[in-house]
């Protein structure tokens, strides 16, 4: 399979154009076609010679997701479900603004990315794993789930955009979509490297906030990484009782390991972690859990996010009560710990990472 031009860096691109004899300035106006105009196809490169665009057409696919689905909740949140080239489908969320969610307050919308098809770590809540992990996304599927909401974003029709119009929609990136991401995480390093270039999506390394279920090596190998990240761990439980029940993974790096690891990335970057915690009714969500959680995050000097669980179909769990949310933001707060409770975001769509993709195959499959 010839290799996607969105996989590539610049500066391999600037190796295959010397080899090919074509003047340094053509990068620029083939990086200006892919990122600036969020071309679909090698016939939009007006400005490129057609002799360049046959040798690009013959060494390289020029992939572009296919909008399968979407669903729009009343607040906005946009969860969109796309199919990849070989058939496979992923998922993306546009979260609007809010102060629960990453980067600063001024944040207007946030994209949460996929990583892989289906997931092979299998927390017990989550829909994403529910059949499985079929493969690892590429370096160019991971990157064109940006422009492809920045192609539907700027497609739209006036009166369905109830905000001034916009050159983007995407001001930040959190890594929390389908998969582990630090399972893929060569691939996924070089994407967000390609997001993060201003010849490529121009968005700041802090305004990129990367997930993991707690993977110890990888959140060490984060570490030493030059651009300046942000890092989330998917905790959901504060003592490996917890963990144990819903994340397979703390069996094989409990949160001895896990703290060790973060603690060490905390030395290495000096900046806050935040610690995700979905609150599920009966398993994770009573005061006893908050006292182990608030010791933990001040250990790390993490913040915490807390996220009312979205119910999936074919799973047990459930929801607290909003009143046991607000009493369990309390009791961090009391503690002087760093929280926010995230409000209402996609609640009236199939808000569950993976959910859409798994209705939408099983469907595929029964007819």
């Amino acid at each position: 399979m010839l290799p996607d031009i969105k996989s590539l860096s610049r500066e391999e691109i600037e190796t295959q154009f010397k080899a090919w004899n074509e003047p340094a300035f053509r990068v620029a106006q083939l990086l200006d076609w892919l990122y600036a105009r969020r071309a679909t196809n090698w016939d939009a490169m007006s400005n490129l010679p057609k002799a360049l665009r046959e040798k690009l057409r013959v060494n390289f696919t020029l992939q572009i997701l296919k909008l399968a689905s979407k669903q729009g909740a009343s607040d906005t949140t946009q969860k969109f479900l796309w199919q990849l080239a070989d058939g496979a489908f992923i998922e993306s969320v546009l979260i609007p603004a809010n102060p629960a969610l990453y980067g600063e307050a001024s944040d207007r919308h946030t994209l949460c990315i996929s990583t892989q098809v289906g997931c092979a770590y299998g927390c017990k809540f989550c829909a994403s794993g529910l059949d499985g992990w079929k493969r690892n996304l590429g370096v160019h599927e991971i990157v064109e789930q940006i422009f492809a909401v920045e192609r539907w974003h700027a497609a739209r029709p006036k009166e369905e955009s109830q905000e001034p119009a916009a050159d983007r929609v995407v001001n930040n990136i959190v890594v929390m979509g389908m998969g582990e991401p630090l399972a893929n995480y060569d691939n996924l390093i070089k994407a967000l490297k390609i997001l993060n270039a201003p010849w490529g999506g121009g968005i700041g390394a802090r305004r990129i906030t990367i997930s993991t279920s707690g993977l110890a090596p990888q959140i060490r190998k984060l570490a030493v990484e030059p651009l300046q990240f942000r890092l989330a761990i998917s905790l959901h439980g504060a003592t490996d009782e917890a963990r144990n029940r819903i994340m397979p993974v703390n069996k094989k790096y409990p949160l001895s390991e896990l703290t060790a690891a973060c603690d060490d990335y905390q030395k290495l970057k000096g900046r806050m972690i935040t610690l995700e915690y979905i609150l599920i009714a009966g398993v994770n969500d009573s005061l006893e859990q908050a006292r182990p959680l608030a010791a933990l995050a001040k250990k790390l000097y993490a913040k915490v996010n807390l996220i009312p669980y979205n119910k999936v179909e074919d799973l047990p769990w459930v929801r607290p009560a909003e009143e046991v949310c607000e009493r369990f933001l309390a009791a961090l707060e009391k503690n002087d710990v760093t929280a926010t409770l995230r409000r209402e975001k996609g609640g009236d769509i199939d808000a569950a990472c993976g959910q859409l993709r798994l209705k939408t195959e099983r469907a595929l499959a029964s007819t």
